[in-house]
């Protein structure tokens, strides 16, 4: 049974969405290895001594540290840890997240060169940071999408008598979630009884400013946040289009799984979107920040059954090759 030490910011318990720590760790686990994590601390820096105590701890006790690898402060952890790996002569695996990590990549070229020359694998989970990493790292760079389970998904036909918009997404500035409020805010004018939901956690403190704004240009629009991931798809059940309204993104679970559900997506054309999203064949692709781009882009689906079918039905077959059946023998070849 192949040991793995997962770094990374293991924190849906204080409210914050599940990320790859908690999904990949769990489907890994299923399939018998056994996963060590670090960290679930709620403080940054408790949860940053952790991840290097754990690393000290387990360094001669597994075969792979997997280490979730961000594009801002969470760099640094991911920075340290591999250089402890390197220390310690455990292999290591920097799995990439984060739509601004080419960013990264320009702003600190001696320390990228630190972490990812020397990982064993650099892990890219879409084409838009394979063709930026392999300008550099092709030599251990491997595609391994997010992965989802396909069957955990129901395909849903949709009623499209009014606009009933979901979105799911932490509230953060990057996210730009006002953008939502505008967008429903312009439907109106066509769709008097179109609607909005937003999904997620408090990440940056936005929600009443949202609320306030919301209030402030007379829509009405629904907060829950964080939902367990079973009663977003639930509720899911209720919408007809799925926006995605970020400045910077890489290939979102969120959407991928919208696009499992049958919901056609609209969303930003920013970082890795039209590496998963080919606009007008598996969904529409706007402008960052272009409020009216994507009010007529949910018109248009409202007003196009053809192009509407067409969408949803090359999105339901993009996200097929994204199943946990499928990604995992990515995985077994790599912790061989």
């Amino acid at each position: 049974m192949k040991k793995l030490l997962y770094i990374g910011n293991k924190l849906s318990k204080h409210g914050n969405t599940a990320t790859s720590i908690e999904t990949l760790g769990s489907f890994l686990e299923v399939e018998g290895f056994k996963v060590f994590y670090a960290s679930s601390k709620k403080n940054k820096v408790l949860r940053f001594l952790d991840m290097i105590l754990s690393t000290l701890w387990f360094s001669k006790k597994v075969d792979y540290v997997l280490i979730d690898t961000y594009s801002t402060q969470n760099f640094y952890y991911a920075l340290v840890i591999s250089q402890l790996c390197r220390i310690f002569k455990v292999k290591y695996i920097a799995k990439l997240h984060g739509g601004d990590l080419p960013n990264r990549l320009q702003k600190s070229p001696f320390l990228c060169e630190l972490l990812f020359r020397n990982a064993y694998i650099v892990s890219a989970p879409s084409a838009y940071l394979m063709k930026v990493f392999e300008v550099k790292y092709s030599e251990n760079l491997i595609y391994i999408p997010n992965t989802i389970e396909i069957d955990k998904y129901n395909f849903l036909k949709r009623e499209y008598n009014v606009p009933r918009l979901l979105w799911v997404r932490s509230f953060s500035k990057i996210y730009n979630p006002k953008m939502a409020i505008n967008v429903l805010y312009n439907l109106k004018k066509e769709f008097p009884n179109a609607n909005l939901t937003m999904v997620g956690p408090d990440k940056e403190n936005l929600i009443d400013d949202c609320k306030k704004y919301a209030s402030e240009l007379n829509v009405d629009v629904k907060f829950t946040g964080k939902l367990t991931k079973e009663k977003w798809v639930e509720l899911s059940k209720d919408y007809n289009v799925f926006i995605n309204t970020t400045h910077f993104d890489n290939t979102p679970i969120s959407v991928i799984e919208a696009m499992a559900l049958g919901l056609p997506i609209v969303s930003t054309n920013v970082g890795g979107m039209p590496f998963l999203i080919t606009d007008y064949e598996n969904g529409l692709l706007v402008g960052d920040s272009d409020v009216d781009g994507m009010t007529d882009a949910i018109v248009e689906i409202f007003n196009n059954v053809i192009l509407r079918e067409k969408i949803t039905i090359n999105a339901k077959n993009t996200v097929e090759s994204f199943d946990w059946d499928v990604i995992k023998q990515k995985w077994f070849e790599i912790l061989k």
